[in-house]
């Protein structure tokens, strides 16, 4: 039996090191621009968020978890955040599939832990589709949980690359990272 929780809590504020207006959320929020002109810093208070550099939860991603981020540009490489979205915190059992080609072709491999490179464990070279079945992930598009990420919550993801997610087509993922309470 598994479950998820929304326990979190994010104040986002227009300047960096938390100055200027601010905004609180604790929910998915598509488009920030309507309580910010512009997001440069936070304070993550509880839980855990991903933040993406375009509306409607699109472009680069990052994973934020409890703890005060004073400067995006520096920090993340990111100029601003546009939305936000709450990962509920996961109680249970992790397992994905994943894919060496789309439409779930090709090796698969089960998963149920952390994968720090998916061509020194599985032999793979890439991973195009996958199929979350519990459990929250982060994908990288480099071994040892490097480079840019995306999130992966329960679902069926045919193909990574015509997911519509600018900034992110073409990119591989080489190694995944449960989101647990201790990450």
């Amino acid at each position: 039996m598994s479950t998820s929780m929304n326990m979190g809590r994010v104040v986002f504020y227009e300047d960096r090191n938390f100055q200027g207006r601010s905004y609180e959320c604790s929910s998915d929020c598509a488009d920030m621009s309507s309580y910010l002109s512009r997001c440069h810093s936070c304070r993550v208070q509880s839980g855990c968020f991903m933040v993406y550099d375009r509306n409607n939860y699109m472009g680069n991603q990052y994973f934020m978890r409890r703890g005060e981020y004073s400067d995006f540009q520096s920090m993340m490489g990111m100029t601003d955040i546009r939305s936000c979205r709450t990962i509920p915190m996961h109680r249970g059992s992790y397992r994905m599939r994943i894919y060496e080609r789309d439409n779930f072709g090709g090796q698969m491999h089960e998963m149920m832990d952390d994968c720090d490179s998916i061509m020194d464990r599985y032999r793979m070279s890439d991973c195009q589709s996958c199929n979350v079945m519990d459990g929250h992930w982060l994908m990288y598009e480099q071994p040892h949980f490097r480079g840019r990420m995306m999130y992966m919550r329960p679902g069926e993801y045919r193909n990574f690359r015509d997911m519509g997610m600018s900034g992110m087509s073409g990119m591989r993922f080489m190694s995944m990272r449960r989101i647990t309470d201790m990450y």
